[in-house]
């Protein structure tokens, strides 16, 4: 008998991380809302590698945490390792990569979660949306508990319709042995979404005391660590270092000799895996020309002799798996203590969603995360907290939110998704941006603290410390254009010696911290009398006035294709009415329903072209034009 267990403003399925995320911002937006999950104690759990951040995905973290989030706080309080990588590149490619500790990490989320003052967490399995007139109303589980609320987001991750697949053994299942979510999948198909086979897999995970160190290189962390969070004020520098190691001519030859029994060979694997995180056997069979392949050892915790195999993701047969593990340096005596293994799991096609990530065809109900067809945390986690903003507009009647791609990874991310669609996991890569000068590591809160602050997210005291800090940089930008530099042999010495020129003439200290040989650090040397400053604000006073000049070029980009953005297109249109629209055009067109020109000119299969003829239908006003887009 099913019975009335609740009414809310927003329910949330999951609590992998993009469920957090969701219920955090919803609940933060003044929603009540309840998130429901299979296994309390699985909450952000991760079920791959024991890391975030990294190339693209490092300065998400930030933007969550720039928007209010939760991810960058909890892996500054939980790490065991802090790495800044690409240093020696320029400022757009640099990223933060945190070695975490997984078990600490869970309880650490569980507990900022367990304090948000409108968010009930429960433990269920859903089986079934609750739909009235065409609109999501609420969800119904299998203990027959009916929960009530206008907007439902799904962050079910990997675990729809999954199954675990090692050798020629398949069984049902979610990550790490927990149960797969079946009929909420049977359901969605019920209701006639379109969903896709994905396939992703994992490692086996090693016994540290069974490891030879000795014979592998040692990786530290940062001897000065940074943090994801910019209200983070103190590092763990007591860190553990990860280890590397390479695969050799025998771990090839083992492989080889085993495609065969490999489910990613052998047929028993239908799904599509991640072009960018290919298994050993598929790194091995693609790039057959290279005689090692990198693999890193990765300590999953302070208090767990559990180390993660990097690299050395495997559907193998599990005597396989040690075989190949011991042709391996430092790994001779290796004791696996949980075997790797393929998993094969149920997407929705992103195209059926609005960029406010609500499904088109069923309002009120939303979709975040791996479930949208992205790999990776943090990916899951920035859809998290957009769909938990929107969710909890949707119930309040409140401003939504759509970041563009000039405004945030996150929202090349979705645009991606919502617009061209994936038909592999999705992984957000720094060439994905068209703007990655303007969308660096360093600025995201000169990016979107202003935007967190305005939905509620961003805190009174977070906010003024925010300002304060943009205060600063101009202040002290100002100061370098007024403070003037005279040539001496003592200055010319140290900028020769630093790789330039000497001074003919005076000049202003912004001019000549322009030069590429010269760092704040050095101007500042200069003037012994110089008050500190702060680093974060040093950073941004350098990188400004280097980058200046390729800076406003990207502004000057994005505002050329604002005028684009910005030419919205009628819900109603008739594409089909248009004429000269190629059929392959009208096909997408239809099928994406694009919210403006912008976005119509980034769907694959729409050309130049049809772009411009559409421009040419919406301008000579043949049908009602709106002034915002239907969402």
């Amino acid at each position: 008998m099913v019975y009335d267990a609740g009414h809310f403003d927003v329910i949330v399925i999951g609590a992998g991380h993009a469920g957090v995320e969701a219920a955090n911002a919803a609940a933060r937006r003044g929603a009540k809302t309840l998130m429901l999950t299979l296994n309390l104690d699985m909450i952000a759990f991760m079920p791959c590698n024991p890391s975030v951040g990294g190339p693209a995905k490092g300065v998400v973290v930030r933007e969550i945490d720039a928007l209010g989030g939760l991810m960058g706080k909890v892996i500054d309080k939980t790490y065991i390792q802090m790495r800044m990588l690409n240093t020696g590149k320029g400022p757009a490619v640099r990223a933060l990569r945190a070695q975490a500790d997984k078990p600490l990490y869970i309880q650490e989320m569980k507990y900022q979660l367990e304090q948000l003052e409108h968010l009930t967490i429960r433990q269920a399995m859903v089986e079934r949306l609750m739909i009235e007139d065409g609109v999501c109303k609420g969800v119904l589980t299998e203990t027959k508990a009916a929960y009530y609320a206008p907007s439902v987001i799904i962050t079910t991750g990997t675990f729809m319709r999954g199954s675990v697949i090692i050798g020629d053994l398949s069984y049902e299942s979610g990550p790490n042995n927990q149960r797969a979510s079946v009929k909420l999948s049977e359901h969605l198909e019920e209701l006639g979404f379109e969903l896709v086979r994905f396939k992703t897999g994992t490692p086996p995970r090693v016994n540290a005391r069974s490891i030879d160190y000795s014979k592998t290189e040692i990786q530290p962390g940062d001897e000065n660590p940074s943090h994801f969070s910019y209200e983070t004020k103190e590092a763990i520098l007591d860190q553990i270092p990860c280890w590397l190691t390479y695969t050799n001519e025998t771990t090839h030859e083992i492989i080889n000799n085993n495609l065969g029994l490999s489910a990613m060979y052998s047929g028993m694997i239908k799904g599509t895996g991640p072009r960018y995180c290919p298994s050993i056997e598929d790194k091995v069979v693609r790039f057959h020309d290279k005689p090692r392949h990198q693999i890193f050892l990765e300590p999953e915790g302070r208090n767990t002799e559990e180390v993660y195999v990097q690299g050395f993701s495997t559907s193998l047969p599990e005597y396989v798996q040690h075989e190949m593990l011991r042709s391996i340096s430092g790994l001779e005596e290796a004791e696996i203590m949980r075997a790797g293994y393929a998993i094969e799991y149920d997407s929705v096609v992103p195209t059926q969603l609005w960029p406010t990530l609500e499904i088109k065809q069923l309002p009120g109900l939303f979709t975040a995360g791996q479930i949208n067809g992205t790999s990776g945390y943090e990916e899951a986690a920035g859809q998290g907290l957009m769909a938990g903003i929107n969710a909890a507009a949707n119930a309040l009647g409140i401003d939504t939110l759509i970041l563009d791609r000039s405004q945030g990874y996150i929202g090349v991310l979705i645009d991606d998704l919502v617009t061209k669609g994936t038909n592999e996991p999705y992984r957000l890569l720094t060439s994905r941006a068209e703007y990655r000068l303007l969308l660096r590591h360093d600025n995201a809160d000169l990016r979107l603290t202003e935007i967190g602050y305005e939905l509620g997210l961003i805190t009174e005291e977070r906010y003024k410390s925010f300002k304060e800090k943009c205060a600063l940089i101009e202040q002290e930008k100002v100061r370098l254009s007024k403070l003037t530099i005279k040539p001496s042999q003592e200055l010319d010495q140290k900028l020769i010696e630093a790789g330039g020129t000497g001074l003919r003439e005076p000049i202003k200290a912004l001019d000549l911290l322009k030069r590429p040989e010269v760092t704040y650090s050095f101007i500042v040397s200069l003037y012994e009398e110089t008050d500190a400053i702060p680093v974060e604000v040093q950073e941004q006073v350098e990188i400004q006035v280097k980058y200046e000049g390729y800076i406003v070029k990207a502004r000057q980009q994005v505002e050329r294709m604002k005028k684009m953005e910005n030419k919205a297109i009628p819900n109603q249109i008739d594409y089909d009415a248009i004429g000269g629209l190629a059929t392959e055009a009208k096909q997408k067109l239809k099928q994406v329903r694009p919210l403006s020109v912008g976005q119509a000119s980034r769907i694959s299969g729409v050309n130049p072209a049809d772009v411009s003829i559409l421009l040419v239908y919406i301008e000579q006003g043949q049908i009602a034009k709106r002034s915002e887009p239907i969402i």
